[in-house]
């Protein structure tokens, strides 16, 4: 099993130097990212590791602010921050401004570090609290040598944190903790390449289900045990990432649950998501898809990107991980929980390669353009990588590279995934030419073929063709 801390070597070097920033003055970042993706566990690491005085508070869901004081109050005095824990009061009667200067009072002289976890549920109990953050840090806390750690789960509620109409604007960095990627995941579980990609669409790069996934297992292995697990972290933390954000079953979830399912267009899922009375309205779905994708940020939407604009743009679940369980594992969970472990067993085997061979599309479109933007493509003015389909979705092209999106001006290749265990033969590359052809834009020139299973030997390509297969998906992250 992944054992210990892994990855996150960047985001450790980047708050070290906030660190060493803070020696000289006060310095604050805001760390948010969505559930599971490890941040407590990463600020955690990042204080043992930094053998500097530290102070590590979690607000509390559901709690009165003044109970939330106190408990800060208790973590301060508990803490390695106050030369003598007996000074601390008990109470602020002022609430957090009071809470506030009791915390300056017990920083040291020395570089320390303040972490105040799960922050929006503290702007929740109190109207009043970023303004008193604010006050508190430019008048005390700024001052002083302190890295103050400000984390959250709310992802639209932290970036409004630091927006420039709210208090604490242009006072704290910004660190967005996105999941672990898939060469953390190949290192981790000491894969191969295929299987590393194949592990990281399971689990979504989400610590939390690699800490319990054994080395050198295979993702269909590993998804296949867990099925005599009810309890399995695979199971229980999308559950739980669903039950967070959509505590009720109301139209917002009947929504990603339809796009969960499958669903793309804007009419499918309106159908999907509809009711006895019918489809749900275009000027109500609209604002919920808007919502899922930018506040929420559950979906993400695709566009045909060529040099025209097209139609239709299309839904996906943005996590892989919350996609895998809206598409068949939370069926296999309820087989698994009503004890049928082989009846869950051949769901499984029934949907994986399909789900995998889609699933792999934004991967793969992720690891050509950060190639390309690393210049290790032989198109250096790419600087983005979608794909392109029509209104009848006849052909579909996986892989468009152009020099914007979603409306190009100039397109510099297209390309075709094939993510099964067949080679990519003389039929597909047929395929590929032919639907490249109809992409508004491309004049024929460069091809890039990803296949699981390499080439087949009828296959040549030509001097602007080029093909990748696992190794060269994974090495694009670690440039």
């Amino acid at each position: 099993m992944a054992v210990g801390f892994i990855g996150r070597a960047r985001e450790l070097a980047l708050l070290d130097k906030r660190l060493d920033r803070a020696a000289q003055t006060g310095a604050a970042v805001a760390v948010r990212g969505r559930r599971q993706v490890g941040k407590s566990r990463l600020i955690q690491e990042f204080c043992d590791r930094a053998h500097v005085p530290y102070c590590y508070f979690t607000a509390t869901k559901g709690a009165s602010s003044i109970e939330s004081v106190g408990w800060f109050l208790d973590e301060i005095r508990a803490s390695t921050l106050p030369a003598d824990r007996e000074l601390v009061p008990t109470q602020a009667p002022g609430g957090w401004p009071d809470a506030f200067r009791i915390l300056a009072s017990a920083l040291p002289d020395t570089p320390s570090i303040v972490v105040i976890d799960e922050l929006p549920w503290l702007t929740e109990q109190d109207d009043l609290f970023d303004g008193a953050l604010q006050t508190a840090w430019d008048r005390l806390l700024s001052r002083r040598p302190v890295l103050l750690l400000l984390l959250g789960s709310d992802i639209h509620m932290m970036e409004r944190l630091t927006a420039y109409d709210r208090p604490f604007y242009g006072r704290a960095d910004n660190l967005v903790l996105g999941p672990l990627n898939p060469a953390e995941v190949e290192d981790a579980l000491a894969l191969s390449p295929a299987d590393a990609i194949d592990a990281h669409l399971v689990s979504g790069g989400i610590p939390g289900i690699l800490r319990s996934w054994p080395q050198g297992t295979s993702a269909l292995d590993f998804l296949r045990q867990e099925c005599l697990d009810p309890a399995a972290p695979v199971f229980g933390i999308p559950e739980s990432a669903l039950l967070a954000e959509f505590p009720s079953p109301d139209q917002s979830r009947r929504v990603l649950e339809a796009v969960g399912s499958g669903e793309r267009t804007h009419a499918n899922i309106a159908a999907a998501a509809g009711s006895r009375a019918g489809a749900i309205p275009s000027g109500s779905l609209s604002p919920l898809l808007q919502r899922l994708v930018t506040e929420k940020r559950v979906l993400a939407i695709d566009e045909p990107l060529s040099t025209t604009p097209g139609k239709p743009a299309l839904y996906r679940v943005d996590d892989s991980n919350l996609r895998l369980y809206l598409a068949f594992l939370r069926t296999v969970h309820e087989l698994v929980r009503r004890g049928r472990p082989d009846a869950a067993s051949t769901v499984i085997t029934r949907q994986w390669h399909t789900w995998r061979g889609r699933a792999v599309e934004p991967m793969v479109r992720q690891a050509l353009e950060s190639a390309a933007l690393a210049g290790r493509l032989p198109w250096p003015d790419v600087q983005t990588v979608g794909g392109w389909w029509n209104r009848q979705f006849n052909p579909e092209v996986d892989l468009v590279g152009a020099d914007r999106a979603p409306v190009a001006s100039r397109i510099h290749f297209a390309g075709s995934v094939k993510w099964l265990g067949t080679p990519f033969d003389k039929h597909d590359l047929h395929e590929l030419r032919r639907g490249a052809a109809q992409v508004p834009g491309f004049d024929g020139n460069g091809l890039v073929i990803v296949s699981l299973s390499a080439l087949a030997d009828d296959v040549t390509l030509g001097s602007d063709e080029i093909a990748w297969g696992p190794e060269q998906v994974l090495e694009a992250w670690r440039a």
